[in-house]
């Protein structure tokens, strides 16, 4: 009599189990997409400030048609790109690539860098791809639990009865990027252009102490009678 009501019990559980863990899957994926649009929101804004930060340097070395014809190109390439995360992100690199040219040209023009139009616009991007970084980490955050529990066992079931697949992780080309990060605007010190440093308050390392000498100094001359 009791093995019915126990094998009830579990199936009820199972049942339980099996709803909880499809709403959360249901949660997750609402988070990703959710995180996703902030990406994209911020990537339009960049792109919105690309055409007249061509105007504005464009003004000062009109010669350089070359460099503001391959930012245009790579812009409106990445613009079109509304594809997975990879397509996108792979979009991204021409774009950087071209970005970083046309940074190089105005670190040239000295008038340029204090022209108040330019310093606005360059504050703007770099808040840009500071948020941008931001979005970028939370998206991956997200992506890489949901993608766990895709994995993992027992959920792996539920999400494949229900179609949940992995999401893909938004990553700028490693040749690109260098050591870390997304691009940041950066028009101080030596190097022009856009880096791909993880923060923009890092401090280059302090140079290291000169060694002391290792003699030691010479006995005091002897008394004399």
């Amino acid at each position: 009599m009791w093995v019915p009501i126990v094998l009830l019990v579990v199936v009820v559980l199972i049942v339980i189990g099996g709803i909880a863990s499809y709403n959360r899957f249901v949660s997750q994926r609402n988070l990703v997409r959710d995180a996703w649009a902030n990406i994209d929101t911020e990537l339009r804004r960049r792109y919105d400030l690309i055409p007249n930060l061509v105007e504005t340097v464009k003004g000062y070395a009109s010669h350089e048609r070359e460099v503001f014809e391959n930012v245009t190109k790579a812009r409106a390439m990445a613009t079109a790109a509304t594809g997975s995360p990879a397509e996108q992100a792979a979009a991204e690199g021409p774009l950087v690539a071209a970005l970083r040219q046309l940074f190089a040209v105005a670190e040239n023009y000295p008038d340029l860098k204090a022209n108040q139009n330019f310093l606005a616009l360059q504050s703007e991007l770099s808040n840009t791809e500071d948020r941008l970084q931001t979005a970028r980490r939370f998206y991956n955050s997200n992506v890489r639990d949901y993608n766990r529990r895709v994995q993992s066992f027992p959920s792996k079931l539920i999400a494949g009865w229900f179609g949940f697949k992995e999401e893909q992780f938004f990553e700028v080309d490693e040749a690109l990027r260098g050591d870390a990060g997304v691009p940041r605007v950066g028009f101080g010190g030596s190097a022009p252009g856009v880096t791909f440093g993880a923060g923009s308050g890092s401090t280059p390392p302090a140079a290291p102490a000169p060694a002391a000498s290792e003699e030691s100094p010479p006995p005091p001359p002897a008394p004399t009678s």
